[in-house]
């Protein structure tokens, strides 16, 4: 099993222990993220892909969280703020915002689609090691 397979599987049985109070996920495309981010520059944007994916292509301003070092570093999402995760399709994107719904954070949006449905649409993406 997938150091990634086993993250989610965690996430799923973490967030199953932890009871059903929680707000909902809401997932958004890329067209209401894009609008979000235009009227709201508070969001905490979470990448919970590779290191190798994000080099490869990322939204401006989002922080790496790979997955499966997630539980490690939660402490580095604010619970203050929201949230939007993404992955490169969603799903990944989609056990994160699951889970950080169910610790506590309150306002958690996963972008559907994740950054493919981003660059599908022709909106802005960055390239490299670069900030």
């Amino acid at each position: 099993m997938t150091n990634c397979r086993r993250m989610l599987l965690s996430l799923f049985i973490l967030g199953s222990c932890l009871g059903t109070a929680q707000a909902a996920v809401e997932n958004l495309s890329a067209a209401q993220v894009r609008e979000l981010l235009s009227r709201d520059k508070k969001i905490f944007l979470l990448d919970v892909r590779t290191p190798g994916e994000y080099f490869q292509i990322r939204l401006a301003g989002a922080r790496l969280i790979p997955i499966d070092q997630l539980e490690r570093r939660v402490a580095e999402i604010p619970r203050d703020q929201p949230v939007l995760v993404y992955c490169a399709v969603g799903s990944r994107s989609m056990a994160v915002a699951d889970y950080l719904s169910r610790i506590g954070v309150g306002e958690v949006y996963n972008l559907y689609g994740g950054i493919w449905a981003w660059q599908l649409r022709g909106y802005p993406v960055l390239a490299g090691p670069g900030g």
